[in-house]
């Protein structure tokens, strides 16, 4: 019976603590880094977009700028994402890799943004100030997203 015992732990392993708590605090680091991006790319969105966009989402309730938010978000977050997953093995570098390319990726959505509302007919004025939906927000919140997608991938 003991010796059945002995095989049945050794196959069941141990497990090394300190390298689970430097796993937990990678993990910690890398979320806040993930969370500051989209926080700086919250903030840039909104400067780059007329009104206050926060004040028309959350308290005019305005579905427009809600969609321009919410797409504008899922792109920043699949390169976020992606920022981390392609970053250097090395956890400075890395930390420092998902930083830089998440913020390049903030960067190249606002121009993208900025392009969009010279190049499409009416202007995002417009858009994200009229209260009633339209369909020229998703059409806008669906390219964000597809230029997200983009952007994350050229990270690569």
């Amino acid at each position: 019976m003991n010796t059945t015992y002995t095989a049945a732990a050794t196959e069941i392993g141990s497990v090394d603590v300190g390298l689970l708590a430097v796993g937990m605090l990678g993990t910690l680091a890398y979320f806040v880094i993930g969370i500051a991006v989209l926080g700086v790319g919250f903030a840039v969105l909104d400067l780059a977009t007329p009104g206050n966009l926060r004040h028309q989402v959350y308290v005019d309730k305005n579905p427009n700028a809600a969609i321009l938010l919410a797409s504008n978000h899922l792109a920043l977050a699949v390169v976020v994402v992606t920022a981390i997953l392609t970053s250097s093995d090395g956890f400075a570098q890395g930390l420092a890799d998902s930083a830089v390319y998440g913020l390049f990726g903030v960067l190249l959505q606002v121009i993208a943004l900025r392009l969009m509302n010279v190049l499409l007919p009416g202007q995002l004025v417009g858009l994200v100030g009229n209260p009633q939906m339209c369909g020229a927000a998703w059409a806008v919140g669906a390219s964000l997203f597809a230029i997200g997608l983009v952007n994350a991938a050229a990270l690569t």
